[in-house]
């Protein structure tokens, strides 16, 4: 028989939880040098999107490049929980989808993207974050993938 041991969790902390919203802050303020501040000098975005430069700096190029194409982009969380060292979030990315986006043809219209991810903290700074957005969802929005295609 195994002995069960009593471990207890700790809770996720307001300094955590502060710099979890720093992170999606840079956003909201348009400023991607936020990252900084929030993420570790070695943090791991997984996965990398193609030709992204690990660390903030690739982040943050990805930043610049959507604030500027999508000006009026925007995240919008919904939710943080987790353990000490661990959240996940849940949350909208939003936009004006007036230009091509990843050989998707604009729709001209306001677009809700979902994000789901998950961040490992030390000592109050991400170290790792792991991202799933819907970008099917946006296929379907823009009616390049309908049930006619498939």
């Amino acid at each position: 028989m195994s002995k069960i041991t009593n471990t207890t969790v700790r809770a996720i902390t307001k300094e955590e939880i502060e710099a979890i919203k720093l992170f999606y802050d840079a956003w909201k303020k348009k400023q991607p040098e936020l990252l900084d501040e929030v993420c570790t000098p070695n943090w791991q975005d997984i996965p990398l999107a193609p030709g992204q430069k690990e660390g903030p700096i690739g982040l943050q190029e990805i930043m610049k490049k959507l604030i500027e194409t999508f000006p009026d982009i925007e995240i919008i969380i919904h939710e943080i929980f987790g353990t000490h060292e661990r959240a996940g979030v849940r949350a909208e990315l939003i936009f004006t989808h007036d230009k091509e986006l990843l050989g998707i043809p604009p729709v001209n219209k306001k677009v809700t993207i979902a994000l789901h991810e998950f961040h490992y903290l030390k000592d109050g700074k991400l170290t790792h974050t792991w991202h799933l957005e819907d970008w099917f969802g946006l296929l379907i929005k823009s009616d390049v993938w309908s049930a006619n295609r498939l």
